[in-house]
Formats: structure tokens, C-alpha cells, sequence
């Protein structure tokens, strides 16, 4: 996760960071990132049935309710493991989140064990009501995917009327006083209406917005033809780069993220190098701070049946179940192979990751794209940064 507005646009400065001691329990929600000891952020997927069929969805999702979903009482059990382990978030996705019947009972709890409890949600189930009742659980974000505008979006989703439901569900957490986001999974068809998303967050004046770049994982696997090339991201990060400062300077400040392509960070940096060198070296250090890819170690997933794994898209590679172990336990465990080497990529890397000058700032990206395309410890093939900038 790169936080745009915070590096580029300059309100977050390193000295934030440090005044909490880096410590992930200490930390307010938009510093989390420049933790030091990397308590992970867990996603949650409460259950594999949703109500729409995303072509991109890197969990399957369907209409049905896996069988072997856990229980409430084993999701509380989970809960209170998550607390007790000091994970600062709990993200609750899916499929949707809110199909599950128990989820408002498994929130509340999460809120009140001291957890900062998120939703990730297409949002087409938001009525007013439904967000009235997210507020008043402590709920603090609700993140709402808008995959473009709403052709683009509704043809994404297979679904008509999914993109007008979105930004229902986003007016309606607004009323309800409940913070809210969109998120934005790029690809070469809806690139072109990134200004038009951002166009929509200034209208509505919603206070954050992240673009995800396309990870290969469940349905997105089939699309790896659609994601962008290395030309093509450029010109995305620079819209996205150009549109956040230009908001900025209108005196509209909401929070822009990237996510999911540590290559961003270097890629501000060497931008910023060029139109603001005392930021460039300010930017540097939170960049060493956030430590880039972090799955298998500041980030993990438990699934709807229990499995554990190093993000939301490693479903194939499980480190066990907290049916039978904790989840505290499992991610401690150092006798499984991958997820020892995931706290740590960089021994393991080859390629031009070897040589690359910002390895301890990016921690080698995503090592699901580079397992996709045949070498789990070869490049990331959407690394977009040529030779000459990682010499």
C-alpha cells in the first residue's frame, strides 16, 4: 500500500510516524503502514457467497454458501485470538461480507475487543438502514469497489444497476456519518476512466479512494492479457499522481492510495527527485519505514473455511486452519517453508530483483504475479521501473 496523498502531496511526514514509537497498537489507522513490528492486518473472507459474479474476483465467489463456513462461535474464537495477538485491523470481506447473516453480530465483537474492524463490500447491499446500523457499531471504514464508471463498472460486476447501488450505498454511508472509500482494480479497459472516478470523488467529496493494480489470483488469473504494460502503468500512476495534486491545490484533501505494486513508491520517489528534492528525501525514509510487500507478515488472511494464508491471494498455498491451530500460532510457526521466506524475500529473489536499488523499499512486490507466470522468486512481472532506474 502507497499512500499517494501522503507521500506526493506531503501530509504525512516521518516525524508522524516516529512520535507513536512505530508501534502498530499505537499508531492511528492512516500511519499503520510505517509500523515497525508489523502486526499483521488480517482479511477476513467471512464467506465465499456473493451476490454479484466479478470477472476479476480472486475469490471465487458465487451465490453459494460454502459448506464448510465457519461457525459463529469459531469466528468469535478467531476474533478473540486476533485481539489477544495485537493485530491492529480486521477486514471483513468476501465474497460480500454482508450476505453473512451473523456479520453485524461478528463486527460488534470485533469492535469491542479493541480491534479497528473494516468492511471491504461492492456496497450494493448498503440501504440506509444497513449503514445506520455499520455506524453504529464502531465500524471504522467502509471501503465500497467501483471498478470504473457505469458501463465499465456494471459490465465488470455482470450484474446492471450494480453501479448506481455503489454510490448509493457510498450516499448512504455518508449520511450515516460512517466513513467511506472507493477501491479501483486497474486494467487496460477501465484505465481510461480513472479521471472520471476522481472526477466522481471530488463531486461527492469522498474522503478516500484506493487503485488497486490487478493481482493474477482466483478469476483474475484468467485475465493476466488485460493488465497493463509497464508503459501503460506509467501513465496510469502519473493520472492518478497529476489528479491527487490538483485536488490538493483546489484545497480537496482526500486520502489516494496504490496497492498492490511496490513499484509506486520508488516511482514517487524519483518523480519527487525531480520537482521537489527536500520532499524526495523525506518520502525516502517513509518508504524504508513501510518496508514494501508485506504478505506473510504485515498482512494475512484467514478464509471463510478456516485456512490461513500470506494474503487474500495466496488461496492455494495454506499454513494451516484455525479450526485446528490459533491463528497467533500458525503465523508464528516457522517450520512451514514459504511463510518463513515470505518474512524475508530478499536471500531469495533472483533475477534483476537482485540488483534493484529499492529491494528494501519494495521487498521484492508480489510474489503471486511472479508464481503466475511460472517462478515464484523471479521478478514481478508488472515491476514497471526500467533498468536504469533500479541500477
Amino acid at each position: 500500500m502507497i499512500g499517494v496523498s501522503k507521500l506526493y502531496c506531503g501530509t504525512v511526514e516521518p516525524s508522524d510516524a516516529l512520535r507513536y514509537g512505530r508501534h502498530s497498537g499505537r499508531l492511528p489507522s492512516h500511519l499503520l503502514q510505517f509500523s515497525a513490528d508489523k502486526k499483521p492486518v488480517v482479511v477476513f473472507n467471512a464467506t465465499r457467497a456473493c451476490n454479484l459474479r466479478c470477472i476479476h474476483c480472486y475469490a471465487h465467489a458465487d451465490g453459494a454458501v460454502a459448506p464448510d463456513e465457519l461457525t459463529t462461535d469459531e469466528a468469535l474464537r478467531v476474533i478473540d485470538d486476533l485481539a489477544d495477538f495485537g493485530a491492529p485491523v480486521i477486514l471483513f470481506s468476501g465474497g460480500e461480507p454482508l450476505v453473512r447473516p451473523d456479520i453485524f453480530d461478528l463486527a460488534a465483537y470485533a469492535v469491542g475487543k479493541g480491534l479497528r474492524a473494516v468492511f471491504s463490500t461492492n456496497g450494493t447491499l448498503i440501504t440506509s438502514a444497513v449503514a445506520e446500523r455499520l455506524a453504529n457499531l464502531g465500524l471504522s471504514y467502509v471501503g465500497i469497489s467501483l471498478d470504473g464508471l457505469e458501463a465499465t463498472h456494471d459490465r465488470f460486476r455482470q450484474v446492471p444497476g450494480a453501479f448506481r447501488r455503489a454510490l448509493e450505498a457510498v450516499d448512504n454511508c455518508q449520511a450515516a456519518g460512517l466513513k467511506v472509500g472507493l477501491r479501483f482494480t486497474i486494467f487496460r479497459h477501465n484505465a481510461p476512466e480513472i479521471p472520471g472516478v476522481f472526477d466522481l470523488l471530488e463531486e461527492r467529496q469522498i474522503p478516500r479512494i484506493c487503485f488497486y493494480h490487478l493481482v493474477y489470483a482466483g478469476r483474475g488469473t484468467d485475465l493476466i492479457d488485460q493488465d497493463l504494460s509497464p508503459a501503460e502503468t506509467r501513465d496510469a500512476v502519473d493520472v492518478i499522481l497529476d489528479r491527487t495534486r490538483e485536488m490538493f491545490d483546489r484545497g480537496f484533501s482526500p486520502e489516494v492510495l496504490t496497492v498492490d505494486n511496490h513499484a509506486d513508491g520508488p516511482y514517487i520517489y524519483l518523480r519527487l527527485l525531480q520537482e521537489d528534492p527536500a520532499r524526495a528525501a523525506e518520502v525516502l525514509e517513509l518508504l524504508k519505514m513501510n518496508e514494501g510487500n508485506s504478505s506473510g507478515r504485515g498482512i494475512g488472511c484467514i478464509s471463510w473455511d478456516g485456512s490461513v494464508h500470506a494474503d487474500q491471494f495466496w488461496r492455494h498455498h495454506s499454513f494451516g486452519n484455525v479450526r485446528e491451530r490459533k491463528f497467533s500460532e500458525i503465523w508464528t510457526d516457522t517450520s512451514d517453508e514459504l511463510l518463513t521466506k515470505l518474512k524475508d524475500k530478499r536471500p531469495h529473489l533472483h533475477g534483476r530483483c537482485t540488483g534493484c536499488n529499492w529491494l528494501d523499499v519494495c521487498g521484492g512486490n508480489f510474489r503471486v504475479r511472479a508464481e503466475a507466470v511460472g517462478d515464484l522468486w523471479g521478478p514481478d512481472p508488472a515491476c514497471y521501473l526500467t533498468d536504469e532506474e533500479i541500477a
